[in-house]
């Protein structure tokens, strides 16, 4: 009894899970040489889509997405947005997303355009 109690305990430690960033597109901290058209970031759980945003914007604070960020309909644990056209400088991605087992993370990370 008391070996199926701790089982019990354990698989509700992993289904209280968070999604985290497992990589993304520009990468943290890369130097790029040519504005890219969307941010992407993955995670390591599917996203509820409802409850995700992610933002980029340069240095002084001006948004530079499009405002059409979203999790991909075809694979859940992507979250993108596409981007103006950038000129040289640093951008800062923030995202916030909900893991489909009800619980937030939130983050940011730089990018340069060369």
């Amino acid at each position: 009894m008391v070996l199926v109690f701790l089982f019990l305990l354990a698989l509700r430690g992993v289904s209280e899970g968070h999604a985290f960033p497992d990589h993304s597109d520009p990468r943290v901290g890369s130097t790029i040489t040519a504005s890219p058209a969307k941010v992407r970031i993955w995670f390591d759980g599917e996203l509820e889509p409802v409850f995700c945003i992610i933002s980029v914007k340069d240095m002084s604070g001006k948004k530079v997405d499009k405002g059409d960020g979203h999790v991909n309909a075809s694979d859940p644990t992507l979250l993108e947005a596409s981007l103006q056209p950038l000129s040289p400088g640093n951008y800062q991605v923030a995202w916030s997303v909900v893991a489909r087992d009800g619980h937030r993370t939130e983050g940011n990370y730089l990018f340069t355009v060369k």
